[in-house]
């Protein structure tokens, strides 16, 4: 049995909470509300976010240290915006033993830094190659009701990924491992912006011949910057990538499918995000998704579409126009050609 602290009480970080608790791990879940943390060791729930029961093996914290201390790993579920100051708050608290791991999906806007990234510069005794990754087609709801989930774990280092696989790994939540911890972080971050989008189409009103048009080229532009960056190609086609997307695009369960679903009916960015009250790490990713596809000359259509929505005021049916005219051009020069080219050689 192992200790274990999930920092990010959100709905993500109690679904993990409850697998780790249901694999005999003494688990810390914390927050940085006193309330929170009271309520869920009170009333063993935490409705705002999820609707299941805590198992008694999980203790609420609102005070990090104690949270941290004597833990053998530490998983990071806070919202990307979080993650640098959480990471500084538990710099001076763990040993270069303790095992890293997240499951936050984005990426930072201006510094261009994934979440790896930013942990590993804001951590002094670890670096970014020691930090694991876990990511995949993942519902919390669905997990936290035991419902068959498949995910990836990755890190350079392959001890700490297989010890992170057998921390989650049960019948329930399957865990595979992989080295291509750029391929899983992109894959998790961008298939987000393309879940917007899907959002976006269904409140249009358009059907399944839209929303799959747009989760195919998506992924052919999620492909082309993950490549474009060092990331294997092969790892889109898998769970963190056309897995997550396409649970991601097809859910009621997915904030950033609502998000879009709202926008695309008509609604501002401003009135849906308060509306949804809880963190939309699409809209953050779009910003840096466009600008890290400027600096690689990369061309992803799709995200700079959603782009002039979200921050330009373009209405959303002149963005479908926009994509439907472009110049014509073949398909195989996007994911597939990618392939080839790799393992060609």
């Amino acid at each position: 049995m192992a200790k274990v602290a999930v920092l990010g009480a959100g709905s993500w970080g109690t679904a993990l909470s409850i697998v780790l608790a249901d694999n005999q791990h003494e688990v810390r879940l914390w927050t940085h509300r006193t309330e929170q943390a009271k309520k869920i060791n009170q009333t063993r729930r935490n409705d705002q976010y999820l609707d299941a029961v805590i198992p008694e093996a999980i203790t609420a914290y609102s005070d990090l240290k104690q949270a941290i201390a004597g833990v053998t790993a530490v998983v990071f579920v806070v919202p990307t915006k979080a993650i640098r100051e959480v990471a500084r708050q538990v710099d001076p608290l763990i040993s270069p033993e303790t095992t890293i791991i997240h499951a936050s999906k984005g990426i930072e806007p201006v510094t261009l830094k994934r979440v790896s990234q930013m942990i590993g510069e804001e951590l002094t005794a670890f670096k970014e190659e020691e930090i694991v990754v876990l990511s995949g087609p993942s519902h919390a709801e669905e997990v936290a009701l035991r419902q068959p989930t498949t995910v990836t774990v990755s890190s350079v280092d392959p001890d700490r990924a297989r010890l992170t696989q057998d921390l989650f790994i049960n019948e329930s939540f399957r865990v595979y491992t992989s080295p291509d911890v750029l391929g899983i972080e992109l894959g998790g971050a961008l298939k987000n912006i393309i879940a917007l989008g899907a959002g976006i189409s269904d409140g249009l009103g358009y059907g399944d011949n839209a929303k799959a048009a747009l989760m195919t080229r998506g992924l052919a532009e999620i492909a082309r910057l993950g490549t474009s960056l060092g990331a294997n190609p092969l790892s889109f086609l898998g769970l963190p990538g056309v897995g997550d997307l396409i649970v991601t695009c097809t859910s009621v369960h997915s904030r950033n499918w609502r998000a879009g679903n709202l926008l695309g009916k008509g609604n501002k960015l401003e009135d849906v995000l308060e509306q949804m009250g809880m963190v939309v790490e699409g809209v953050r990713t779009v910003k840096a998704a466009y600008q890290f596809a400027k600096e690689q000359q990369v061309e992803m259509p799709i995200t700079e579409g959603i782009y002039q929505v979200l921050f330009e005021g373009k209405q959303p049916k002149d963005v479908v126009g926009q994509l439907m005219s472009r110049n014509k051009r073949q398909e195989m020069d996007d994911l597939a050609q990618l392939l080839m080219e790799r393992y060609s050689q």
